[in-house]
């Protein structure tokens, strides 16, 4: 290897904001640079499609072997304008039944990801928590704007309750949660069986997005160079909210809901690095002023997507570790 390229993947990590970038993700980022392809969706550059063949590609890229499951089942979700596919991925042990649930929204700024796209950290999670998880494809912008994604997310963990039985799972004992867009739906669809008395039992909001008025500092500082970039978000923000007051809605922008009063109890994890760090905690701490139990965990040296490098670095595997800790304990 050139020293050039030594010393340019190699160098000492980024210190920002009082923190140092991981060292492997750090690599990671200098070879999606060294690649041409160092942002999540191009930067806006691309279109739809394109970026989401990229994100397959990516995704593949950093999977690695998929973990056994006891069983796994394609499943077809009646929803409000068809059926939404999804995947129930049950792990080994744990054969005493009901077990509990993790409904799974996969992130992607609700424009690209899919199931396969999302398949590494839906299995380590199920894996490591020992529950099952029914991970959902809920429709994609710009073709299905807001409110499409939240209906077809909402109607996906009704079902799940409404059959539970036939799922093995034991319906008090059933969590949403997602990474980034599917963090959002998570806290949405949350939101929502509050005030219908359908709450899930638990929350797990991996990097979610909360606010799309923006202006928190941490899309300032890490607007560049950290995978996830604010082209990135201004395209994701456009394409699922072609219509500017859809901003400002409920099921939308939750950080700025005035009640979160009576939500169930909540895992925030957020990466250090992350533009979207700071709205995830400024969600979990006006949560607990509402009084709600939140958890909230900030991983100093990691990057959005974090979730989804579990076996390519091992901070990241060890914070993945962590989370599916928590809601194994959560639910338990």
């Amino acid at each position: 290897m050139p020293h050039a390229v030594q010393r340019l993947l190699f160098g000492a990590p980024p210190t920002l904001d009082g923190q140092t970038l991981d060292s492997e993700i750090n690599v990671l980022i200098k070879l999606a640079a060294l690649t041409g392809d160092a942002s999540i969706a191009g930067n806006g550059k691309r279109g739809p499609e394109a970026a989401r063949a990229e994100n397959r590609r990516d995704a593949a890229t950093l999977a690695g072997p998929p973990l056994p499951m006891a069983r796994e089942e394609e499943l077809e979700i009646p929803g409000p304008e068809g059926t939404i596919p999804a995947r129930l991925y049950v792990p080994p042990g744990g054969t005493v039944e009901p077990r509990p649930l993790l409904v799974y929204f996969h992130g992607g700024g609700w424009v690209i990801g899919d199931l396969d796209t999302q398949d590494s950290a839906t299995r380590f999670l199920a894996t490591n928590a020992g529950i099952p998880v029914l991970s959902v494809d809920y429709r994609l912008a710009p073709e299905h704007p807001f409110p499409a994604p939240v209906d077809d997310a909402y109607a996906a963990f009704r079902w799940a309750v409404e059959n539970a039985g036939e799922l093995g799972v034991d319906p008090d004992r059933i969590a949403v949660g997602g990474d980034s867009a599917g963090g959002n739906l998570a806290a949405v669809v949350s939101l929502i069986g509050r005030d219908d008395g359908s709450a899930p039992a638990m929350q797990l909001l991996i990097y979610p997005i909360t606010d799309a008025i923006g202006g928190q500092e941490s899309r300032r500082l890490f607007a560049d160079g950290f995978l996830l970039t604010k082209a990135d978000m201004d395209w994701f923000e456009a394409k699922y909210l072609p219509d500017e007051a859809a901003k400002l809605s409920r099921r939308v922008s939750v950080l700025r809901v005035e009640d979160l009063a009576g939500l169930p109890p909540a895992y925030v994890a957020t990466a250090g690095f992350d533009p979207l760090r700071d709205e995830g905690e400024q969600y979990a701490e006006r949560m607990r002023e509402a009084g709600v139990s939140v958890a909230l965990r900030r991983y100093p040296g990691q990057v959005h997507s974090f979730a989804n490098m579990t076996a390519v670095s091992r901070s990241a595997r060890a914070a993945m570790s962590e989370v599916a800790g928590a809601l194994r304990m959560g639910l338990s």
